[in-house]
């Protein structure tokens, strides 16, 4: 079953939602406008709101289910927490696109969510903080995702699990921390202008 749980998990995460939609909607390939990554935020940016919020929700859906199926399964935490990273790797690394894929924050939400309801709403809280404070969505996600590991320590696993999550989407954000010590990251507030 492990095996099983885990391979779903990865193939789930691995729905590369941002370009089917906007290849659906007949704007060609998302990889080639933007910052070419396949996530909300790049579908954002071809002006198409509603697109950018369907993308985001389908790809936190995939981390739902991802942890949803694992639980199914009656796999123990460490096996359900090693589900919800298989997905978000998935995302990050899904084999249809050469393993060139998005920077995993909206499954990430999606798999924090469904493994705790808490955590969820603790991280919407500090991206919308992060987010409003400064208008780049790199920052509030690096945020976000690194201000939850306190709130997630009761067992071991839990902070190994969470402290991974961290190290992995900063890891895809590398090329944003370049950018924002250049000060050269974009934002939605210079966008507008």
């Amino acid at each position: 079953m492990i095996p099983l749980a885990l391979l779903i998990a990865y193939f789930l995460g691995s729905i590369p939602f941002g370009l089917v939609i906007t290849r659906l909607a007949g704007l060609g390939d998302i990889r080639t406008i933007g910052s070419g990554n396949i996530g909300a935020t790049n579908v954002m940016r071809t002006g198409h709101k509603l697109l950018g919020i369907n993308t985001l929700v389908l790809d936190a859906v995939k981390g739902v289910l991802a942890v949803e199926i694992a639980k199914e399964f009656g796999l123990s935490p460490e096996w359900i927490y090693a589900c919800a990273l298989a997905c978000v790797l998935g995302h990050v690394f899904p084999l249809w696109l050469k393993f060139k894929g998005g920077k995993g924050v909206a499954t990430a939400l999606g798999v924090i969510f469904a493994l705790s309801l808490t955590a969820g709403i603790v991280f919407c809280v500090f991206w919308l903080i992060g987010y409003f404070w400064t208008k780049i969505v790199s920052v509030a996600s690096l945020e976000a995702i690194w201000l939850i590991i306190p709130f997630n320590t009761n067992h071991v696993e839990d902070l190994f699990f969470y402290l991974l999550l961290a190290i992995l989407i900063s890891y895809t954000h590398r090329a944003n921390i370049k950018r924002l010590k250049e000060g050269t990251e974009s934002s939605f507030r210079k966008e507008k202008k």
